[in-house]
């Protein structure tokens, strides 16, 4: 069975650069890529009767220069060399660019998301693109692993895990994490925070079960004690010179909840930091 991955593209060189990594990425797997573009027309509503409607003209403007720039973006594959176990499919779709995103993932069955974080402005005082974090947070079905605009493909030397122990984790919602690591032979840093207490009972099963989750590929614990997370997790990942994090986006608002929106961005410093979410499969 092939790897169904999808890349959405706005053919900036940052979304080229998401395809570039999610080929080297799993060189050496089986993999099916689906490379979407999404355009739409703004003001474009079909039940709001006060919204001045786009022209066929217009939707056939918007249409012919995605399609087109889809054919340009086949040329410049071409280029690369060809690897036997990829195949890739393109895809130009009219609609709200998350409407189509899900429409797609379930439609073709699609296992992982790969992303860049910026725009087609490429601004260089983005962090984290709020189509990627947006996309961390919609798309619930399958992990997303953003890829910031200056990160060339590396195998990374660890991947940063931070956990509370408070989720009982399950081995679907980690196979990815634990499937890059034994791709890229990068082992997993358990990060915990400690607020002052040793760990609860039902914490110390939680540990042994994402200790018994995360056995096939390597790991190891670390600990903190008494950091605001947010820093914590930021100090250990530049200590360390650590080149990828993972984390389980939860159903309440991950990144305004625990990892808020300044933690994002504290993470979207490190401009060499791939950043995988991956979701709680009971949601």
């Amino acid at each position: 069975m092939k790897k169904r991955i999808l890349i959405p593209t706005d053919f900036s060189r940052n979304a080229f650069n998401a395809i570039k990594y999610a080929m080297e990425l799993y060189r050496r797997e089986y993999c099916e890529f689906f490379i979407l573009n999404t355009y739409y027309l703004s003001g474009y509503s079909k039940d709001n009767l006060l919204s001045p409607q786009p022209t066929d003209k217009d939707l056939s403007i918007v249409k012919e220069r995605s399609e087109k720039n889809i054919e340009r973006l086949k040329v410049q594959m071409s280029f690369y060399e060809e690897n036997e176990k990829h195949s890739f499919k393109y895809f130009s779709e009219f609609g709200p660019f998350f409407e189509v995103m899900k429409t797609v993932v379930a439609r073709e069955d699609i296992e992982l998301v790969i992303m860049g974080t910026q725009g087609e402005t490429d601004n260089k005082t983005v962090i984290l693109g709020s189509n990627a974090v947006n996309v961390m947070e919609k798309i619930r079905s399958c992990p997303v692993l953003a890829i910031p605009s200056t990160v060339l493909f590396k195998e990374p030397n660890e991947i940063v895990f931070p956990t509370s122990f408070r989720t009982h984790y399950k081995e679907k919602e980690l196979s990815t994490l634990v499937e890059i690591s034994r791709l890229l032979n990068a082992p997993i840093r358990i990060l915990h925070v400690q607020r002052g207490k040793a760990l609860s009972q039902p914490q110390i099963d939680n540990k042994l079960l994402l200790e018994k989750i995360l056995d096939p590929a390597s790991f190891t614990h670390h600990r903190l004690y008494d950091v605001d997370l947010k820093d914590g997790v930021s100090c250990f990942v530049q200590s360390r010179e650590s080149e990828m994090i993972a984390i389980v986006n939860k159903k309440h608002n991950f990144f305004g909840s625990i990892f808020s929106n300044p933690m994002v961005k504290e993470l979207g410093k490190h401009t060499n930091v791939p950043l995988l979410a991956m979701h709680d499969v009971r949601t």
